[in-house]
């Protein structure tokens, strides 16, 4: 993976007159040293539609500077980004091809404006000399590339970028002093904002505008559903990045959207949801595989660490870090071939056009008041018919499996109410509170179901190595204790989420 970088940058408002105050009465900035101008040159590429400015995506190939090369930038928060950089070369790299694939698909990726800075910079310095923060005044010409003309644009700003490390503290304390001076900070959040503004580009949505705010239930289904749709987009490239929780939100985002196509089968046509809901579950089920291995290693390692130095037997740590390191490996490989195949691209694009061209039923007319908390008591209901006969069965195999079945009742039913909860405001979000309980407790139960079978599987190999088996006997213990502990707990757990009180209010 390309080097990444955490940006953290304020832009404000000059022009060539502006002056600069003395800012070694910032707190903590003890010293400012010129460091000299530097001419970059940049050309930012984008598709014709702009589809990367319009996420707020920027890409470039820069010369000049200290870190020539390709950039690519994924906004954070505001003032916020991380940079990912690759080597300067004449094409587009590989590496970064791949995180944009999820936006461009099959578009070409092409210059779309050039920006010639010319950078004079200072370093902001503490008392011991260290740099708390690099301030440049950059001068900019923008000439538009995409589309032909011969639009320019040309403006002067002034950029403070944190250093590495350095407290975010420096950055207010900078402003203050800016602001005293009367220099303002920037109505553009980006240079290529402000270049393509400057030079006549604007991106074109990626998508239709969204429904009109009617209170229809098909309005506020498809809403939920545009939302879901976006988080695929959006976190394509953070599984690729390896970024933490990034696997689970993608499938739940997988879940979610599934979910809505089944609930408010009302509202949107099963025979186009349908195929879309298979898709779903084929690529949440081929992400499954590092996220489920990535929660079973941080289960059994807690439980080992739980365990009394006494009954430890034999080399367990080293054969966890194995069997997981090869298993987490397989399941990163697999994440990544699925976003990498056409069949991953086109649920993307079959998605887009279920949302520009909705399959809307009758039910899409209905108000979303009455409309949407009819389906949510559907689907409590489905939970109901599978929590009481799992109950009712004997602890074993068999109640394992229809606890499974229960939970994944429970998650349906939480995201009926999630989708609602614009619509219907706190008693949806209470619902969906006490659901997830239920949800979690059987998630819970699930997860030491899978954990005694690779606890089984643990002891097979170390007997087949000569190890001791005995440690992992003792944590299978634990976790049948704690699935029966689990079950003990449901029926109260239930209860509070069965409560008659819970649904009438989602009609009040």
């Amino acid at each position: 993976m390309a080097e990444t970088k955490r940006e953290i940058e304020r832009k404000y408002e000059a022009t060539e007159e502006t002056r600069l105050p003395d800012l070694t009465r910032a707190a903590g900035v003890a010293s400012v040293t010129a460091e000299g101008v530097t001419a970059l040159d940049a050309v930012y590429h984008d598709t014709a539609g702009l589809r990367l400015a319009a996420d707020s995506l920027t890409l470039r190939r820069r010369t000049g500077g200290r870190d020539a090369g390709w950039h690519l930038k994924f906004p954070v928060a505001a003032g916020v980004r991380d940079e990912i950089g690759a080597p300067l070369s004449k094409t587009l790299p590989r590496s970064l091809a791949a995180l944009l694939r999820s936006r461009v698909r099959g578009a070409e990726i092409v210059p779309v404006v050039r920006l010639r800075s010319s950078r004079d910079v200072r370093h902001l310095r503490d008392a011991d000399g260290t740099v708390l923060a690099e301030l440049s005044v950059d001068t900019v010409r923008a000439d538009r590339l995409l589309g032909g003309g011969d639009r320019t644009a040309a403006w002067t700003e002034i950029e403070v970028e944190l250093a590495d490390g350095a407290d975010p503290a420096v950055l207010d304390a900078v402003e203050k002093r800016l602001r005293k001076a009367g220099i303002h900070p920037s109505t553009a959040p980006s240079k290529l904002a402000r270049a393509l503004d400057g030079t006549g580009l604007a991106p074109e949505p990626r998508e239709p505008a969204e429904p009109a705010a009617d209170g229809t239930a098909g309005a506020a289904v498809l809403a939920y559903a545009r939302e879901q749709a976006d988080a695929l987009v959006r976190l394509d490239p953070a599984v690729r990045r390896e970024l933490p929780d990034a696997v689970h939100q993608m499938r739940v985002a997988c879940r979610r959207l599934r979910s809505a196509f089944k609930t408010y089968r009302q509202v949107l046509d099963r025979d186009v949801t349908d195929p879309l809901g298979a898709e779903l579950k084929w690529l949440a089920g081929e992400l499954g595989h590092a996220r489920d291995q990535e929660v079973l290693d941080a289960r059994l390692g807690d439980a080992l660490d739980a365990l009394p130095r006494s009954l430890r037997h034999g080399p367990v740590r080293g054969r966890l870090r194995t069997w997981d390191h090869a298993r987490s490996r397989e399941g990163a490989r697999r994440a990544l071939a699925v976003l990498d195949s056409p069949r991953h691209l086109a649920l993307l694009d079959a998605l887009d056009g279920l949302l520009a061209d909705p399959p809307l039923r009758p039910g899409a007319r209905k108000k979303a008041a009455k409309a949407l908390p009819k389906a949510i008591r559907r689907d409590h209901r489905r939970l109901a018919d599978r929590i009481g006969p799992a109950l009712d069965l004997a602890p074993g195999h068999e109640r394992d499996l229809a606890l499974h079945e229960a939970r994944k009742a429970a998650k349906r039913a939480r995201y009926a109410a999630d989708a609602a909860v614009p619509t219907l405001g706190k008693p949806a979000k209470r619902f969906s509170k006490r659901v997830k309980a239920v949800q979690s407790l059987l998630g819970d139960h699930q997860d030491t179901v899978v954990a005694r079978a690779a606890l089984d599987d643990l002891a097979r190999q170390a007997e087949s190595a000569g190890e001791p088996s005995f440690t992992w006997g003792v944590l299978h213990e634990r976790q049948a204790a704690a699935a029966a502990a689990g079950e003990r707990e449901l029926p109260d757990v239930w209860e509070r989420a069965a409560a008659p009180d819970l649904r009438a209010a989602l009609t009040r």
